[in-house]
């Protein structure tokens, strides 16, 4: 495997019924709306069939590093409500593969992703900060789980006053966090450094 590709497999565990989380997965224009931590800006390029097979989606995004990334997925099957599979391209290219199951009382959501970083910045340091790029991935997924299960308490909510009872999403994050990752990176690297020199005396 080359230093810029990755494998992820995600694991979701939320309360409810596959119809309700695959009406809010296949309706990815209000991704902006209920995972704004990762998901900036999105346009519909092609609506695909009625499965939505062929559907075309343009994405801005980011993780909790203070890059962005530009990318296009195409649905390319759907076993609705069980799940559909994309194909991905621009900043990174590959695949992703929803997969809904039932539970019990729960939706066992799965995503399978796997791609090749082309972004030049990714592709460049995947080498030296990979588990740093995989750890942003991470953190993306973990705020897109946090933010199903208020999405669902939204659409369950039977008053005004409950739905607005229900906290607002996480949102994008500031540059903050990568400055003080990449102080400790940095203080480490010369630490390490020094001790090498040491060493070697």
């Amino acid at each position: 495997m080359a230093s810029n590709d990755y494998h992820f497999i995600t694991h979701w565990y939320v309360d409810g019924t596959i119809d309700e989380v695959a009406e809010i997965l296949s309706d990815a224009l209000s991704l902006t709306r209920w995972w704004p931590a990762v998901y900036l800006e999105i346009k519909e390029l092609r609506p695909g069939d009625e499965n939505g097979v062929g559907r075309v989606i343009d994405l801005y995004t980011k993780g909790w590093l203070p890059y962005t990334l530009r990318w296009t997925f195409r649905v390319t099957e759907s076993t609705y409500p069980y799940g559909f599979s994309l194909e991905a391209w621009g900043d990174f290219n590959g695949r992703g593969i929803w997969t809904l199951t039932q539970e019990g009382p729960q939706v066992h959501v799965i995503y399978d992703w796997k791609i090749r970083a082309d972004k030049p910045l990714l592709r460049a340091f995947s080498f030296l900060f990979k588990p740093i790029f995989a750890a942003n991935h991470h953190w993306a997924m973990a705020k897109g789980e946090e933010s199903l299960w208020l999405e669902l308490a939204r659409r369950r909510a039977k008053t005004t006053a409950e739905r607005d009872s229900v906290p607002l999403p996480p949102g994008p994050t500031s540059a903050r966090p990568f400055v003080l990752l990449l102080a400790a990176v940095i203080i480490g690297g010369v630490t390490l450094l020094l001790i090498r020199l040491r060493n070697d005396r």
